[in-house]
């Protein structure tokens, strides 16, 4: 009985002795109040249960959800659904529970987010909470609170606008507003797609002027070259017959002449036709015959 006793009494002590670091958790180990400077991940955890505790944080993402009145430019007030994803750096727990305590939410992320989302909206008008310009506020946001908590340990991933809320006459002329603007934006479009129209025609214009220019250039030389051509061959035909005379006229010698005189003679008195035929008196009448 006495054995059983004692076992119990091990068993029960070795438990007490144990304490589990759970999957999404990180642990850091208390002993007689003090901090110690390691932390613990997943796992279990030996330690003096008389002396020592682990405090154990979430290291998954956290959201944060609050509804906060952010200031316009305008000094308007614009309710918003706000979604902070922050997360603790694992390394920094030591110093988060020893500078900051288990209150951190309270003591950094909330106060250290209205102070820049003030700093922040209140450079926007209210509009540009409903337009793309929110992504950027938010980014902004983000990268301020950035600036205070990455040194005290904590890791903002995203800093998220929902449900924005204006006052219904803000509302109604922010809409007035945005659809003047959208008009603007498309009697804009249409002018310029008017100026690229006519700058078209122009241009279309201009190269059918230079078409008709660079055709009847184009024509103008045709001609010259085809006169040219023409008066090139008028020349070559006249110094051809020049030389063909030249020649014709050297092999005209006085017996050439005679012999041809005479052939036109006997031509002639061998056509059936009456003739008279008028000479020098020096020129032989071969072949005539007598009637």
């Amino acid at each position: 009985m006495i054995n059983k006793t004692i076992i119990l009494a091990f068993i029960t002590l070795y438990f007490s002795s144990c304490a589990i670091v759970r999957q999404d958790e990180i642990g850091v180990k208390r002993t007689l109040g003090k901090i110690n400077k390691k932390v613990y991940y997943p796992g279990a955890i030996l330690l003096n249960p008389f002396v020592s505790t682990v405090i154990k944080v979430p290291i998954r993402t956290i959201n944060l959800a609050i509804n906060a009145g952010l200031p316009s430019k305008e000094g308007l007030t614009i309710q918003s659904e706000i979604s902070i994803l922050y997360k603790i750096n694992a390394e920094e727990l030591p110093n988060i529970l020893r500078n900051t305590g288990l209150d951190f939410q309270d003591v950094v992320i909330l106060p250290v987010f209205r102070s820049a989302a003030a700093d922040i909206c209140s450079k926007y008008e209210a509009k540009d909470m409903h337009s793309n310009k929110r992504s950027l506020i938010e980014k902004e946001i983000r990268d301020r609170m950035m600036d205070v908590t990455e040194a005290r340990g904590f890791i903002i991933e995203s800093v998220l606008m929902k449900s924005i809320s204006l006052p219904p006459g803000l509302a109604k002329t922010i809409e007035e507003k945005m659809q003047s603007e959208q008009e603007a934006q498309r009697m804009e479009f249409l002018k310029d797609r008017e100026k690229r129209e006519a700058e078209r025609k122009v241009l279309h214009a201009e190269g059918e002027k230079q078409s008709r220019i660079i055709a009847a250039e184009a024509q103008k030389r045709i001609t010259e070259i085809e006169a040219e051509g023409k008066a090139n061959a008028l020349k070559i035909e006249a110094d051809a017959q020049m030389k063909a005379n030249e020649l014709l006229t050297k092999s005209l010698t006085p017996q050439v002449l005679k012999a041809k005189q005479i052939e036109a003679f006997r031509g002639l008195s061998t056509s059936p036709n009456s003739k008279i035929i008028i000479t020098d008196g020096k020129t032989p009448l071969i072949g005539i015959p007598e009637n």
